[in-house]
């Protein structure tokens, strides 16, 4: 009989200790799962953010949770809902760790936090950009930091970058302040201050540059960029066109825009003698159209002019010889 009780004795030892040997396991394996590329910089938590959990000895406890819209997370066993938005991790685990020691579920627990994804800091880079993106803010990320993320200016870049600022107003409203900042400046580094840094939430906006429309009797019709720090006219546009194509009439005209009211005043100009070197080239402005008619007199209309724009700003100027 005693021989028999020794027996279930060691039986039932070695079975505690299987037991708490898995229960250490999955308590490891949860942590090392939570922990798994948790080496994120350390920044402030905000809504939608993804955090990992670890509650030693206690495995029930140890999961990912994603901060709620109002900034909280929930974990099971507690009643209250524990706060999360504004807090460092490290100040996340002492709020868990109180609220698990006020509701008697753990007596002195030990907590750990970490960051397993960021959601609340988003970055747009959108427009004249050649990977235009959103990301995520974490670390230090300046306003170069994040259009180099983006592939940097695209080549019909304009001449400013424009980034919206989040801010919060007095009575608790979100505003954004707007920031115009010249591209060159920036790039070259002439101000420091102008390679703003981001803390997430902005949008960067980068427009494209102005053109000048060449359409009718020219070998290839199209939209031209007009760069930072450069002049168009005529002569120009026409090089970039390749040229008069087969037989333009002797008076070309220049369509632009004036005023506010988005109406186009007409402007003829004499081109033969543009061409000749009898009369002095004419500059162009953003937006403006060049039109070059056939000598034949025929003469596209306005409406006609302003779609072919459109098209060749939206879709390329191959389509433009559809119009021709």
């Amino acid at each position: 009989m005693r021989n028999t009780t020794l027996v279930l004795l060691a039986v039932v030892a070695a079975v505690s200790v299987s037991a708490q040997q898995q229960n250490s396991a999955r308590a490891g394996a949860a942590e090392t799962s939570i922990n798994a590329g948790s080496d994120l910089p350390i920044e402030q938590l905000g809504k939608d953010d993804l955090i990992g959990i670890t509650v030693y000895d206690a495995p029930e406890l140890t999961r990912t949770v994603r901060v709620d819209s109002d900034g909280d997370i929930h974990l099971p066993m507690l009643r209250q809902h524990v706060r999360a938005a504004g807090y460092y991790p490290v100040d996340l685990e002492g709020a868990i760790a109180k609220a698990l020691t006020e509701e008697q579920i753990l007596v002195d627990p030990v907590v750990t936090v970490s960051v397993v994804e960021y959601r609340s800091r988003p970055i747009s880079v959108v427009g004249a950009v050649r990977n235009p993106l959103t990301f995520q803010a974490t670390g230090r990320v300046t306003l170069l930091d994040a259009l180099s993320q983006a592939g940097g200016l695209a080549e019909n870049a304009g001449s400013e970058v424009i980034v919206s600022i989040p801010q919060m107003t007095g009575d608790g409203k979100l505003t954004a302040q707007v920031r115009h900042i010249q591209a060159r400046a920036l790039l070259d580094s002439v101000d420091p201050s102008l390679n703003l840094q981001m803390q997430g939430g902005e949008v960067i906006r980068v427009p494209q540059a102005g053109r000048v429309y060449v359409m009718g009797d020219v070998k290839h019709p199209g939209a031209f960029p007009i760069t930072e720090g450069s002049e168009s006219s005529v002569l120009k546009v026409l090089a970039l066109s390749e040229g008069l194509d087969r037989f333009p009439a002797h008076v070309a005209y220049i369509y632009r825009t004036e005023g506010g009211n988005g109406s186009r005043s007409e402007i003829p100009i004499e081109l033969k003698k543009i061409i000749g070197r009898k009369s002095p080239d004419v500059p162009l402005m953003a937006n403006d159209i060049l039109y070059v008619p056939e000598a034949s007199g025929r003469k596209a209309t306005l409406t006609t002019l302003d779609r072919m724009a459109m098209v060749s700003a939206g879709l390329g100027s191959a389509l433009l010889y559809m119009y021709k």
